[in-house]
């Protein structure tokens, strides 16, 4: 079903997913007769009690009701139109008509007085499913598998109102926009087929206006003070460091060749403010070794 839905072959999943539905719909039923016969075999002992109350002439057979009329109804119901799915409800059918009487079976085989309740009688009905209930089957196969199915219906919705209420707008301006003319003659459809899309790597090259400033979209606040720590600070991937008085985080790097520098001009190494040599980044680098 999610192939033919893939494929835009709608037509064939319709008419493909009714079986699907009848399957679900036999299954549910099956399961209520079950709870049904599971009830007359617990209460088998009331019929028994019964059938000697009528037998010794205490109480009529219409007058003793046990609670499982329902439940024998909806088995005689049931079972003609299940005989080839469940052969041994026809073998239950014949006893409860043993056990209750022809005139209750025959009832009960008519629906008489709605005595077989409703959920059996819908779901034994062999009417097509509706047009809603394949619609709902065929969005969970779709929405369960990862089918982009039915496409794009929200937008192209949301579309054609937007164009919609632009063509409103125009006409009451008293301007009309004509539809552009193909090369073959043809008029060219005003609805654009797909909604535009925003071209997000545009939008990550763009800068922001000259008069805001350039400013990083990314801020570091520092944590506040603590009795354990009073001067927190946070730690850069980088190796930065950002204070809680400091306005721009200061890279520990910058801070060392700073510190370094200080200390070359104070121990006779290059002058501070002039150009090193040569010779001053030959010693450096035998320092580095």
């Amino acid at each position: 079903m999610a192939e033919l839905l893939s494929q835009s072959r709608e037509a064939s999943a319709r008419i493909r997913v009714e079986n699907i539905i009848h399957t679900d719909i036999t299954v549910e039923l099956m399961e209520i007769l079950e709870l049904y016969t599971e009830l007359l075999l617990a209460r088998a002992g009331l019929l028994d009690v019964r059938d000697k109350n009528v037998k010794d002439g205490t109480v009529s057979s219409s007058d003793d009701a046990t609670g499982l009329e329902e439940a024998a109804a909806s088995i005689i119901y049931a079972a003609p139109r299940l005989a080839r799915d469940v052969r041994e409800l026809v073998i239950v059918r014949n006893m409860l008509i043993d056990r209750f009487g022809k005139d209750f079976a025959v009832r009960a085989n008519d629906n008489v007085d709605n005595c077989v309740p409703a959920r059996v009688v819908d779901k034994l009905k062999v009417d097509p499913p509706s047009e809603r209930l394949v619609q709902a089957y065929l969005e969970e196969i779709a929405r369960t598998y990862g089918v982009d199915w039915p496409p794009h219906r929200e937008e192209v919705e949301e579309l054609g109102r937007e164009v919609d209420d632009e063509e409103d707008d125009d006409g009451v301006g008293g301007g009309s926009k004509e539809a552009p003319i193909l090369a073959d003659g043809a008029v060219a459809p005003s609805t654009p087929a797909k909604p535009n899309k925003i071209d997000i790597g545009s939008l990550q090259n763009a800068t922001p206006p000259a008069g805001l400033g350039a400013k990083s979209p990314v801020s570091v606040a520092p944590p506040g003070a603590r009795t354990d720590n009073p001067s927190p600070k946070v730690k850069l991937p980088g190796g930065g460091v950002v204070g809680k008085n400091d306005s721009k985080p200061k890279s520990t790097s910058a801070a060392s060749a700073t510190a370094k520098g200080k200390g070359a001009a104070g121990g006779g190494g290059a002058v501070g403010g002039k150009v090193p040599t040569v010779d001053d980044l030959a010693k450096r680098f035998a320092a580095l070794k």
